[in-house]
């Protein structure tokens, strides 16, 4: 599968274009970037071309990756599967509800499909761990993710992170995993500051209940995200430090948009994942408002 990849910034580099040029199945046609030269180094890099325009770049792939800002990403993917490209997105879909379910509603209308980048859920750790807990009664949970990542120095304080904080960024890994691991979640009481400190409790069909802490601006942490859940044969544990060692999640994330291209069935983890969590956080942000 030809895939294009939208943007050029630190996790393009880290992440996306090693990912897509990697693995079997899909090639790195061709980079597009509001920074042509960013673009052109990318490229480079990896085999592909640096495409002029988007619209070139969209004649050129039957797939398109991004790795961009929410709002450039909601805005570009709709452009994509209406032209009847597959996506790969990132998290979280859009800044606002309505710019995810008009996403969404392209994809449906498109008949394309598309994988979420929600990576802790394509390792075998994560998936483990989210089996173990099904398997078993929740009683409740508890978990953080706290990191660093929005201050001066990280290559991934840009500016929607340090404007935004932690919610949008942060808040899809967790909630996704609480949500798939303790049931779904029906409804989140949550107070603070997304740039300094959300404190949330989640109320999961069958009565679990969550306690859950955010942050993206705290010195000296490495990051860690961390998910404690209780059953009735005792604790599942989950730990992103571990999961993060897994080298082959690139591989389980291109396999998962090939399998469900070849056989026409939505992956689990998809563009109505990503609506389902972008719900969750616009009522969190109009607890906090």
């Amino acid at each position: 599968m030809r895939v294009g990849l939208v943007g050029a910034g630190p996790w393009a580099g880290m992440f996306h274009a090693p990912m897509l040029s990697a693995h079997a199945g899909t090639t790195l046609e061709a980079v597009w970037s509001r920074r042509p030269e960013a673009a052109q180094a990318l490229a480079a890099d990896h085999g592909a071309i640096a495409a002029a325009t988007y619209e070139d770049l969209l004649s050129r792939c039957e797939a398109v990756a991004f790795a961009v800002p929410p709002d450039i990403q909601a805005e570009m993917a709709v452009v994509a599967a209406r032209a009847g490209k597959h996506l790969i997105l990132e998290k979280p879909l859009a800044f606002t509800l309505d710019d995810a379910e008009r996403l969404a509603g392209a994809v449906d209308d498109a008949g394309v499909q598309t994988v979420l980048m929600l990576r802790n859920r394509f390792t075998a750790v994560g998936q483990a761990f989210v089996e173990t807990a099904q398997d078993s009664t929740v009683r409740g949970g508890v978990a953080h993710h706290v990191t660093g990542a929005a201050l001066p120095g990280s290559p991934f304080a840009t500016p929607w992170r340090i404007e935004r904080g932690a919610l949008l960024d942060l808040g899809p890994h967790l909630l996704d995993l609480m949500d798939a691991s303790m049931g779904r979640i029906e409804h989140v009481d949550a107070s603070g500051d997304p740039r300094r400190w959300i404190s949330m409790v989640t109320h999961h069909e069958g009565g679990a209940l969550g306690s859950a802490a955010l942050s993206i601006t705290v010195p000296g942490v490495t990051g860690d995200c961390r998910l404690e859940v209780f059953t009735d044969d005792g604790p599942v544990v989950f730990d992103s430090e571990e999961s993060d060692k897994d080298s082959g999640v690139g591989e389980a994330i291109t396999r998962a948009l090939a399998r469900a291209v070849e056989t026409g069935e939505r992956p689990l983890v998809d563009v109505h994942r990503g609506l389902h969590l972008q719900r969750l956080i616009a009522g969190i942000e109009a607890e906090l408002s």
